[in-house]
């Protein structure tokens, strides 16, 4: 090598010493040391920071929406309505507390012990994230409540960092038992169970409350993949992998001393139940509810309160008798109706209201074919009036007020009135004179065969004896509510508007001797904040158990030989009322045992027309549907049954007014085509008068028939004031909707 070689050599030697020396010098340990402990500060101060800018933040969106539960009188779900989850909150303290540690024994096994993360899981989740492997496990029971609860389930770094910093603030400003309510109260179990008690109904058809530790084991392993995991749609592989995680729980249970190791040699896994379809609000339910509703917004419980979700609210309805009720209307009268072949049938309303009179608890009700089909209740509608099932009221407040008839008689079960049709009432400055069925007249009758046979001109009579304000006072304490209700005679017919809820709580409130019952459906109303009681259904006594018993004894002769016949069996007494309204638009019995009141109506709706009144003649093609038909028909096949086939309670009648019995020496006066009766022939209470026009025409050889309202006299024998006019075509009538002459 030559010289000149050799330089260019040494040059290049001392160019790569000074290069290598270069790079030790800027890498030396001390300088990599301080590296790496300024990047841990820096880190560190990161942290720091997004420690102090981070905080806990609210609920997100999701976490406290619940739905509202609404449950049969035994705790049965009916329906879950609002929000569209399906998530009940409840306290840790109902639930068991070898459940609680099924989750932790499950998910993390320190929960009690840790700060609220795991920095390995949480860094290894990161890693996951940014490598693109998605959300990862690992995390804390806390780190999923917050997850849960505060944040989203977006797997990305931003919502991974702050779920690491919200966990330790929450672990530090939370206890522990509120951390695991949180937790297993906003997980997914699956089958649209959010929160535990959704997914012990969803599972294991029961509260959170009745979970045992078995069961709890194995809604705590679902929280790991509740779709893969759930039993009745799970693979061959998702089952055993469930059914180790399920063991593996317990296993865990047993180490940390939660659990016996004898009795967990004893537990099998438990298959959850099929699943079941969430109930809706078809059927009946809708009907509950609405009317569950309604006495919840007079209750203070406002629409927009259960919006909030997190209700339970427990009703009266027994399950057992609503599913009576709801038989009944299809054996008595679905059944034998051609909704599509027969156009009266078509226009068909059934409605019912059932109570306990002892509580006013309402214990099942029938709104109509169909929830989703048929929106308006028609047990709780006033579009309709009550017609002769009023007339039991007439007679009450005759015995109330110790009325006494025009020839001074004291009014009672065997006082004698004239029942000749189109008879002019006596002593009213509003002239009325109703006509009888069939223009049928009676003679003189006890108040006990008017009442059987419904005789128009007998009760019209006496409302004019007690006084029309009167009468109404006495309906309105009674329950029957003040809608068009003028203070006429004519409201011995039944002309105001009243559901079938409102005649139950009157009938209640006679069958339970004259103490006020006022029908109410809630039970209870609960969420985590509020519990609100029901309303009081039994009030003070309106009427004095002299005028309810006495009631109660002349309604036992409807049943036993008069228009309600129909409802009459020797499984159970009874007592009721039948009727009919004007043109047979409404057809009601009202009845009552000594432990169970129930109205049950017929309307006629047209389907056409906003749903305006129409004719029953003709349903089932029967002729003409009235109470003693149809509604006492159903009302006796849901007694019988709703009384488990019957009952030996008996009516326990006190100090029963039979009032005066006096014979008119005189004959009635009012133009009539029957004769007048025979004094001599008047002395058995229930022998009408003789003419031949005058046979009964609901006697015990005919179906019982509630006779309906047929026009009174012309003009010019009785004057016809506006809304008391006759029937449809009849003269002084303009509006046979508002015609009052309804039976």
């Amino acid at each position: 090598m030559g010289r000149a070689d050799a330089r260019r050599a040494q040059r290049r030697g001392a160019r790569r010493a000074a290069k290598s020396g270069g790079i030790r010098r800027l890498f030396t340990w001390r300088k990599m040391l301080g590296t790496f402990f300024g990047f841990c500060l820096l880190v560190m101060g990161a942290f720091v920071a997004l420690y102090l800018y981070v905080d806990i933040p609210k609920a997100n969106a999701m976490a406290e929406r619940q739905s509202n539960v609404y449950q049969y009188s035994d705790g049965t779900v009916l329906t879950r309505t609002g929000n569209g989850v399906n998530r009940q909150i409840v306290d840790l303290a109902e639930i068991p507390k070898e459940v609680q540690h099924t989750f932790v024994a499950a998910e993390n096994k320190t929960f009690y012990k840790d700060k609220g993360v795991d920095l390995k899981g949480t860094a290894r989740g990161i890693l996951n994230t940014l490598s693109g492997k998605g959300k990862q496990g690992g995390s804390t029971i806390t780190q999923q409540y917050v997850k849960n609860y505060y944040l989203t389930q977006d797997p990305t770094v931003s919502r991974k960092l702050k779920e690491l910093v919200i966990s330790l603030k929450v672990d530090q400003k939370k206890d522990k038992n509120f951390i695991l309510a949180g937790y297993i109260n906003t997980a997914y179990y699956g089958r649209g169970a959010s929160g535990i008690q959704a997914a012990a109904q969803a599972y294991y058809g029961v509260d959170a409350k009745d979970l045992d530790v078995s069961q709890g084991a194995y809604l705590a392993a679902l929280l790991q993949a509740p779709s893969q995991y759930d039993w009745a749609v799970a693979t061959p592989t998702g089952r055993k992998l469930v059914k180790d995680r399920w063991g593996y729980t317990l296993d865990n249970m047993v180490e940390m001393h939660w659990l016996d190791q004898s009795e967990r040699d004893t537990l099998k896994f438990p298959v959850p139940d099929k699943p079941k379809a969430a109930p809706g609000m078809e059927g009946q339910t809708g009907y509950l509810v609405e009317a569950a509703n309604k006495e919840l917004d007079k209750q203070g419980i406002t629409g927009d309160m259960r919006q909030a979700g997190g209700w339970t609210f427990t009703l009266n309805i027994d399950r057992k008798r609503q599913k009576q009720l709801e038989q009944s209307v299809e054996r008595q009268l679905e059944s034998k109706l051609d909704r599509k072949g027969n156009k009266v049938d078509a226009t068909v309303q059934a409605g019912a209201t059932s109570v306990d009179p002892k509580t006013g608890e309402v214990v099942a009700l029938y709104g109509g074919v169909d929830y989703v089909k048929h929106y308006f209740s028609n047990a709780t509608r006033r579009d309709y009036q009550p017609a002769s099932t009023f007339k039991p009221l007439v007679l009450a407040s005759a015995l109330e007020n110790e009325s006494k008839t025009q020839d001074g008689d004291l009014i009672g079960v065997n006082t004698r009135y004239d029942g000749t049709s189109k008879r002019p009432v006596v002593g009213s400055d509003t002239p009325f004179s109703p006509e009888n069925e069939d223009n049928q007249s009676y003679g003189n009758v006890t108040v006990q065969t008017a009442m059987n046979k419904s005789i128009n001109s007998v009760f019209a009579q006496m409302v004019v004896d007690v006084g029309p304000p009167e009468v109404k006072k006495t309906a309105l304490a009674l329950g029957v509510p003040d809608q068009n209700f003028p203070e006429r005679p004519a409201i011995s017919l039944g002309t105001m508007n009243a559901s079938t809820w409102d005649m139950a709580g009157a009938y209640a409130t006679l069958d339970n001797h004259g103490k006020k019952v006022t029908p109410f459906i809630v039970k209870s109303a609960k969420n985590r904040d509020r519990t609100v009681g029901p309303v009081k259904g039994i009030g003070g006594q309106v009427i004095s158990r002299k005028s309810a018993d006495t009631v109660t004894s002349v309604l036992q002769g409807v049943v036993d030989s008069g228009s309600g016949q129909a409802a009459k069996t020797s499984a159970y007494e009874a007592a009721g009322k039948t009727g009919t309204s004007e043109n047979n638009k409404a057809a009601l019995f009202a009845g009552y045992t000594p432990e169970l009141t129930t109205v049950v109506a017929l309307f006629g709706e047209s389907p056409k027309d906003g749903g305006g009144q129409v004719s029953l003649t003709g349903t089932a093609n029967s002729g003409r549907a009235n109470g003693g038909g149809f509604p006492a028909q159903i009302w006796a096949d849901y007694t019988l049954g709703a009384l488990g086939g019957g009952s030996g309670a008996q009516f326990d009648l006190q100090d029963v007014e039979r009032g005066e019995v006096t014979v008119p020496t005189r004959p009635s006066t009012t133009p009539s085509q029957t004769t007048s009766p025979d004094p001599s022939t008047s002395q058995s209470p229930d022998v009408p008068s003789q003419s031949p026009s005058e046979t009964p025409s609901d006697s015990a050889s005919q179906s019982p028939i509630e006779p309906p309202t047929q026009s009174p006299e012309s003009p010019s024998e009785s004057p016809i004031l506006p809304g008391e006019g006759a029937d449809s075509g009849g003269p002084g009538n303009n509006n046979s909707d508002n015609n009052p002459l309804k039976q």
